[in-house]
């Protein structure tokens, strides 16, 4: 078994790092940034930075101006822009937009490239991802999809109300998961400017990195054309798993990042406060949780690396990304929650980014499925299947 990585893949590593502490660091204490993530303005000079040092949605194909980026590739550069929360915002690899572009090279039509996914990639446009709804609808549980879409001619009628829907403020476009007549799940593509889509309200969250914020969604006969039908109809619970497998790995490649943060401002911290004679990483309860940190960090990478070449090998991934995800998630929490713990009464404060990263990676335990459905899921298959090595 070899980890070692290619030269092309650890100069990029390099470079991203470099990019992350000269470039962005210096504008985390922009003013430009909201309770619904930076602002559009902001947004769009992050961008620029990352376009000129030419590290702009790495994921996507050279053809839309990325670097093709395989899922190993992703783990590597997206942990590194995670160190800042400002990374994954310019590099364009955040979500939902990360995993829209995705589901778009693989399912989309060449004119729904050329129209949607082109603009994207290129960070000019952001997009939104319609497919949580408000109780009785779906959510963990994406068959209560309550959302319907009723062919009229050549255009299906969209009737339904979403929320949590990340980035819809300022989106471009979104991608609609509605329910057909014939109570199959279908995926549309349709301008938010279009008549029919009203964003209700946005909604205030623990987090405020992404950029839009949280919103809910309305949409009132709305009327989509048959050709802005994303991939085949009826498929559309097929294509959420294309979508969320590896956007739930994403998902702990930056945040991965960010708990790293923490941890060096923790460590930084305890290697220089003196307390009751001694360095405070001196004394063995400081020590050993920043010993519990590395280990969480250590073997977060690994699940994530171990995940991302499973998908790699053309495998769909479903259980290692689940497991991957409820490991990660928690195994953050605990690194960020310890360094608060160390940093003590600044660590609830703003005098260092850490009490602001608590409150980004909590919502990581609920985002694309709570840890206490992927238990739920894998327990199911070993009820199954029995135990599987």
């Amino acid at each position: 078994m070899d980890f070692s990585l290619p030269p092309d893949l650890l100069e990029l590593q390099q470079r991203t790092r470099d990019f992350i502490r000269n470039e962005i660091l210096p504008l985390e204490g922009d003013p430009r940034q909201t309770h619904h993530g930076p602002t559009e303005e902001f947004r769009q000079e992050l961008v620029a930075r990352a376009r000129k040092a030419g590290l702009v949605a790495p994921h996507v194909g050279h053809e839309y101006g990325g670097l093709g980026l395989n899922n190993v590739g992703k783990a590597i550069v997206f942990e590194e822009a995670g160190y800042s929360l400002l990374g994954p915002v310019a590099m364009h690899i955040f979500a939902p937009d990360e995993g829209n572009m995705h589901l778009m090279e693989v399912v989309a039509t060449e004119e729904q490239k050329e129209r949607w996914l082109r603009p994207l990639a290129a960070g000019k446009t952001r997009s939104c991802f319609c497919m949580t709804e408000p109780a009785p609808g779906a959510g963990s549980d994406p068959a209560a999809l309550a959302t319907t879409a009723k062919k009229d001619g050549n255009h299906y009628v969209i009737n339904g109300t979403k929320w949590f829907i990340t980035g819809a403020e300022g989106a471009a476009f979104a991608i609609i998961m509605a329910k057909d007549e014939d109570g199959n799940a279908t995926m549309f593509l349709a301008d938010m400017n279009t008549p029919g889509i009203e964003i209700v309200r946005a909604m205030n969250s623990l987090d405020h990195a992404f950029a839009g914020g949280h919103a809910v969604v309305k949409f009132n006969n709305l009327r989509v054309p048959a050709s802005d039908i994303l991939g085949e109809p009826g498929k559309g619970f097929r294509y959420a798993q294309v979508r969320l497998a590896p956007a739930r790995l994403t998902h702990c490649m930056r945040w991965l990042g960010a708990a790293r943060r923490a941890h060096d401002i923790a460590t930084a911290y305890a290697q220089k406060r003196e307390v009751f004679g001694a360095k405070l990483v001196a004394h063995e309860g400081v020590g050993f949780m920043l010993a519990d940190n590395e280990m969480d960090i250590r073997m977060s990478r690994l699940s994530i690396w171990h995940t991302a070449w499973t998908l790699d090998q053309g495998s769909r991934g479903t259980v290692e990304s689940s497991m991957s995800k409820v490991f990660c998630s928690e195994a953050i929490w605990r690194v960020v929650d310890r360094c608060v713990q160390v940093l003590g009464g600044q660590g609830v404060t703003d005098e260092t980014l850490v009490a602001r990263i608590f409150n980004e990676v909590r919502g990581f335990r609920i985002y694309d499925g709570p840890s206490e459905v992927h238990r739920w899921s894998i327990a199911q298959r070993i009820a199954r299947n029995g135990a599987n090595w």
